[in-house]
């Protein structure tokens, strides 16, 4: 079950209600849920009403009960970590007088927001987010997925476009990498050696689609080196399309370039089941609308395809499970006509 923000934690604390929707998923058939990002010990980590924090007595009550429930049917479940960065907008709650903040105080090339991070800073979010780690793993997560992706915190110092520091953290390449390891080794100290460490990247930032963190696969090999070497055991790369080809002359996707060079278990995902090219999927107000079940056999056919060649090892499942929490059990005996379209107005309630 891939990470989605549902934004049902009422005062950021996880309850009977969300432990129940992330079971429901389990007990119907997905290897692994990720929860939805949950904001780290930092004023400036969220900006949504709602959103789950992973600190405090009460929220780490709500995230044991999620565990716990989804242990009982038989599941395993990673917590996703989180800072929105230059992604909060101005007057995100629960601070709204503060800043956002991030490596240049940039959310995309040539548009300012908020602050630039002092090496204070740095330090505070690095330890915030070894903290969530460890209390994660002590509520009874069975891993952690940090969220380096979609132009967020980390992300924002990947990219070149929102990092234009100078400093040990900017200038190139390689310096852009130093934060997201500082974190990596950080959660790894917190965990210890075993727990597993998953790391969620992507080429697009939830402000600008055609943003490329990785602009070559020696960028990517470099980068995921390190951060395997810091402690990461799992990459999930997010792509708008799962199938969609990554760099010129080849048809590996993201998550297959992200295996061949770096040989760590890689985790695809992006519109499976949600009618192959037959619609920009990420367009919020579209989804599964009025698919034959053709279109969506078509779409798992080149998944699986592209599994059974190797290319990734795991394959998340965003929308179409919030549709069809049985999603799994119906793909199995090829039950497409049953399938529940995606819509918008489904992620107003968990049931």
């Amino acid at each position: 079950m891939a990470p989605m923000a549902r934004n049902h934690a009422p005062g950021y604390i996880m309850n009977e209600r969300n432990a129940a929707y992330y079971a429901r998923r389990a007990e119907n058939g997905v290897g692994l849920v990720i929860t939805e990002a949950c904001y780290i010990d930092h004023p400036v980590a969220n900006a949504f009403k709602n959103q789950p924090a992973i600190f405090g007595p009460d929220a780490l009550d709500g995230h044991r009960l999620v565990t716990q429930k989804v242990h009982e049917v038989g599941g395993r479940v990673f917590c996703q970590l989180w800072h929105m960065g230059p992604e909060r907008h101005d007057g995100g709650i629960p601070n709204p007088e503060l800043p956002s903040i991030s490596p240049s105080g940039l959310v995309k090339p040539d548009k300012p927001r908020g602050r630039e991070m002092t090496l204070e800073d740095i330090k505070e979010v690095v330890s915030s987010y070894a903290r969530a780690a460890r209390d994660a793993k002590a509520v009874g997560y069975n891993g952690v997925e940090i969220h380096g992706a979609h132009g967020y915190l980390i992300d924002s110092f990947l990219w070149e476009g929102t990092n234009q520091r100078t400093d040990g953290y900017g200038g190139t390449f390689e310096k852009r990498l130093r934060f997201a390891v500082e974190v990596i080794e950080a959660v790894r100290d917190a965990v210890g050696p075993t727990f597993p460490i998953s790391f969620r990247t992507s080429q697009w930032k939830s402000s600008d689609y055609s943003a490329r963190t990785y602009h070559t696969p020696y960028d990517l090999e470099v980068a995921l080196r390190k951060f395997a070497n810091a402690g990461v055991d799992i990459i999930h790369c997010s792509s708008r399309r799962f199938w969609d080809s990554e760099f010129e002359g080849s048809t590996l996707t993201l998550a297959g370039w992200a295996k061949k060079v770096s040989g760590l278990p890689t985790i695809a995902v992006g519109s499976v089941n949600l009618g192959g090219t037959t619609q920009d999927n990420h367009d919020k107000s579209k989804g599964l609308l009025g698919l034959e079940a053709t279109e969506v056999e078509n779409n798992l056919d080149e998944l699986v395809a592209r599994m059974q060649r190797g290319e990734f090892d795991m394959i998340a499942i965003g929308r179409a499970l919030i549709a069809n929490a049985d999603w799994p059990l119906k793909a199995r005996k090829g039950r497409w006509a049953e399938m529940e379209p995606f819509h918008k107005d489904q992620l107003k309630v968990l049931y």
